[in-house]
């Protein structure tokens, strides 16, 4: 998980949450939700290379939905292709040991695919009015 600073313009990596199914999954993220006073909820959805949602898109879907039911925010989706892969290099490349990326790998990848979706969400927002994301 990652979460927007108060002016929606700059993520940083949160937390790693276990999976511990879906009830309790929501719940977490309802936590975090009232903890940091988000506005709206980014969820990442895998694609392949050549732009098709991969298998595991279903998986996501269906968790989106028990999201969208449970909480009283936006979830929005954003592509996540390749969002490991570049929180790996970037870790790598600013020295962070091998055993210490594995542990925080999908915490700045949740990050970079917030980054992503605060940047798309500017271009097109004009009216100046911004939500916190998570």
């Amino acid at each position: 998980m990652a979460v927007s600073d108060e002016t929606a313009t700059i993520s940083q990596p949160l937390a790693v949450i276990s999976r511990e199914g879906v009830a309790k999954d929501v719940a977490r993220i309802a936590q975090l939700i009232r903890e940091h006073a988000v506005g709206e909820v980014v969820v990442g959805l895998p694609y392949t290379l050549r732009g098709e949602q991969a298998q595991s898109a279903q998986k996501v879907h269906q968790f989106i939905s028990h999201l969208r039911d449970a909480l009283n925010v936006p979830v929005m989706l954003v592509d996540e292709r390749l969002s490991t892969v570049e929180a790996d290099r970037r870790m790598s490349e600013a020295d962070v040991r091998r055993g210490v990326r594995r542990q925080r790998v999908d915490a700045v990848a949740a990050a970079l695919i917030l980054e992503r979706y605060l940047s798309q969400r500017s271009a097109k927002r004009t009216d100046g009015t911004e939500k916190r994301a998570i």
